[in-house]
């Protein structure tokens, strides 16, 4: 999972939404650690949701693998690996203003699956389903706290502050789900493309996933315009979103 914010004075790096109002009203006041703090809870929360929902779909496919082992649950505890997703994106952040980690994923046997290739598909997806559902659920979550902080104004700089970080979580969820859905072995995309390819394609793919790694963090170093172009379709939405939430977001300190 990737996520990459540049924490400046002035607004969110590449994967920010523009328009009027990230102009206008949602740019960050914070430092850089402060914005850290503030995008860390909402970044750990769609991680943990993200690998929750494949231990789900996977059970609801005949594979109770993840239940069986505890890690079908909401407990972040059982999520984090304290390389993943503490130490690099501590590291790559404050180093080099990207937040590259994930949680740790949730073990699935597709073995047990009652349909292979349904049950992978499937599987795979509901990770990235679950992001953008989400995305959806925290614009709606912004109007609310904007209504709520106009009908009582004495919570107006609280309100403001969760907003913000609502803010960043759509489009920390989108970035989720688009990088995600990326055909990187052993990204989510992967397992859905692995069964699109002809079988003997299909193996050579897989293969892939010894070099996944690597080919990631050439990605996001080397490779940041085909990144960029993957990810263009998240600026539109974050943007959309934006404009959709604009009439109510709270002017604060943190905002100008």
């Amino acid at each position: 999972m990737l996520l990459t914010l540049c924490p400046s004075a002035d607004t969110f790096d590449s994967d920010c939404p523009r328009g009027p109002l990230s102009r206008r009203r949602t740019r960050p006041s914070l430092e850089k650690y402060q914005l850290f703090l503030l995008v860390a809870p909402i970044l750990l929360f769609s991680m943990v949701a993200h690998e929750y929902a494949h231990g789900y779909a996977a059970l609801r496919q005949g594979d109770n693998t993840a239940l069986m082992l505890g890690r079908l649950t909401w407990n972040p505890l059982k999520h984090i690996d304290p390389v993943m997703t503490v130490i690099m994106p501590l590291l790559t952040f404050f180093t080099a203003g990207v937040a590259f980690g994930g949680a740790k994923p949730v073990p699935v046997n597709p073995r047990l699956y009652r349909n292979f290739r349904r049950g992978d598909i499937i599987v795979s997806l509901a990770g990235i389903a679950t992001n953008l559902v989400l995305a959806v659920v925290l614009t709606l979550l912004v109007m609310l706290l904007g209504l709520a902080g106009r009908a009582l104004p004495i919570i107006g700089n609280s309100v403001a502050l969760v907003q913000l970080m609502f803010l960043y979580g759509i489009t920390i969820n989108l970035v989720l789900a688009a990088f995600n859905l990326m055909p990187i072995p052993p990204l989510d995309g992967s397992h859905v493309m692995k069964h699109i390819l002809p079988p003997r394609w299909a193996w050579h793919y897989q293969r892939l996933g010894s070099f996944g790694f690597i080919l990631l963090i050439g990605l996001v170093t080397i490779g940041r315009p085909v990144l960029d172009l993957w990810m263009k379709p998240v600026f539109v939405l974050s943007e959309m979103a934006l404009h959709v939430v604009a009439p109510y977001v709270m002017v604060s300190p943190w905002t100008s």
